[in-house]
């Protein structure tokens, strides 16, 4: 299990951590058996769990094995089949592993049958992926977000986990009459998750008045987007002359920072970078991450960071991709930056796209960085403010939401099958609320 923040009496740093030992881990897969080939765009199993075993090593686990198992359905009791557990449980303990990470989401069923099963601690990659977060969150704001995702996750998995959250705290009058501990513990869960909300859409609203606060000065914002560990955070050193910490594991920024890009043109321009992505994102955790992530529908442009010397590019690519479209700014126009460019050899080259929105360079050795700084200087283009007249379907709470963060909502008229707006917008976000939903009717 992750390390838990815990309420809000804890100040900042204060945190119930676990000892970080390097445990031996044993990492375990299932893939249907119907995709026997390579589907463009899409991570095969045997990548997965090498990207698997790249979290692992940034969580400070020492891997001593794997496994992976292809049928046609997954076994809803154990995920792979009383089989193949029966060889995890002999390959593990024959490498004495102190632990299982699946590559895989494991209900709280199947947790419990494994752990039951195989004697051992069993994790899933979204519990991996929760510790790494937990390690790496540094400010307030991204403790807050950490501890959503840890709590929403925990919620469900409490049974026969109901023990370890009952030395944790309580008081005389909390508990009801005849109340079990599990319920117990789900309900201060609850509780803790709901006080864990507030506090983040007070972090949205902050935000919002600083991203306000910047478009009342005509600042043009550009945000750094891309796969885990492409080099986001070393470019976004190398262009502001910053100190932003880097590190070759994954998902080392996790807090969002901005700077200022200096561009010939003088204007000014602020140069966001972001957590980066990675596939099978729990959806849990983006909404958690919801907060840190809406900096990038205020972006005027978006700078997609590919690692070019990479061979798993195209599926990585394709991730950040289906996560853009999830946070509604797939329209956003955008640069592609072919990263690394300095580890790539000629004949790589010649295969890498180099079309109008693609640039190549190495944040390393600074190889088209002045050609970087031209083509961000030559598409910010000014984003005006429109004011416009909005029809929305009383269930589309995520366009009026969008509207009051992103605009200035001048009025408001419920109707029977509708909701009127008339709000003062951005431009590009009139365009991508046009493009998004065919049913709303605008006017300028």
């Amino acid at each position: 299990m992750p390390e838990v923040f815990l309420g809000p009496r804890h100040r900042r740093g204060k945190r119930i951590r676990r000892a970080r030992t390097s445990e031996k881990a044993f990492l375990a897969g299932w893939e249907p058996s119907l995709c026997l080939g390579r589907i463009p765009g899409r991570p095969d199993a045997e990548d997965s769990l090498r990207e698997l075993r790249e979290l692992a090593l940034g969580a400070g686990a020492r891997i001593v094995g794997s496994l992976l198992q292809r049928s046609p359905q997954p076994d809803p009791a154990t995920l792979l089949g009383r089989g193949k557990v029966s060889e995890l449980r002999s390959s593990a303990r024959a490498a004495t592993a102190d632990l299982v990470i699946f590559d895989h989401d494991l209900t709280p069923s199947q947790l419990r049958n494994l752990e039951r099963e195989l004697d051992l601690k069993v994790i899933d990659r979204t519990q991996l992926i929760l510790d790494i977060f937990a390690g790496h969150a540094r400010s307030r704001e991204g403790q807050l977000q950490v501890e959503l995702a840890q709590l929403t996750y925990l919620l469900p998995r409490l049974g026969g986990r109901g023990t370890e959250l009952s030395r944790l705290g309580g008081g005389i009058g909390t508990r009801g009459p005849g109340e079990q501990q599990l319920e117990y513990d789900r309900r201060r869960l609850r509780v803790r998750i709901r006080s864990l909300r507030a506090a983040i859409d007070k972090v949205r609203s902050q935000r919002a008045l600083h991203r306000a606060r910047r478009r009342d000065q005509q600042f043009l914002t550009a945000a750094l987007v891309g796969y885990t560990n492409a080099g986001k955070s070393t470019l976004f050193n190398a262009l502001t002359s910053s100190r932003v910490t880097t590190s070759s594991h994954l998902f080392a920024t996790l807090d969002p920072t901005v700077r200022a890009l200096p561009v010939e043109s003088r204007r000014r321009v602020l140069l966001s970078d972001t957590v980066g992505f990675i596939q099978k994102l729990p959806p849990h955790l983006v909404a958690a991450f919801r907060a840190t992530l809406e900096e990038l529908e205020d972006a005027s442009l978006l700078l997609h960071v590919t690692d070019a010397s990479d061979s798993r590019h195209e599926s990585q690519d394709a991730a950040v991709e289906a996560l853009l479209e999830t946070l509604c700014v797939g329209a956003t126009p955008r640069l592609h930056l072919w990263n690394k460019i300095d580890l790539v050899d000629p004949t790589g080259r010649k295969r890498l796209p180099a079309g109008p929105q693609d640039v190549w360079v190495s944040a390393r050795t600074g190889e088209g960085l002045d050609v970087l700084l031209r083509r961000i200087d030559q598409s910010l283009t000014e984003d005006p403010v429109v004011e416009a007249d909005f029809e929305l379907s009383p269930a589309d709470g995520e366009s009026l939401a969008l509207l009051h963060r992103s605009g200035v909502v001048l009025s408001t008229q419920y109707e029977d099958d509708r909701v009127r707006v008339r709000a003062r917008v951005r431009e590009s976000l009139w365009e991508r609320l046009k493009t998004r939903e065919e049913k709303m009717v605008f006017g300028p």
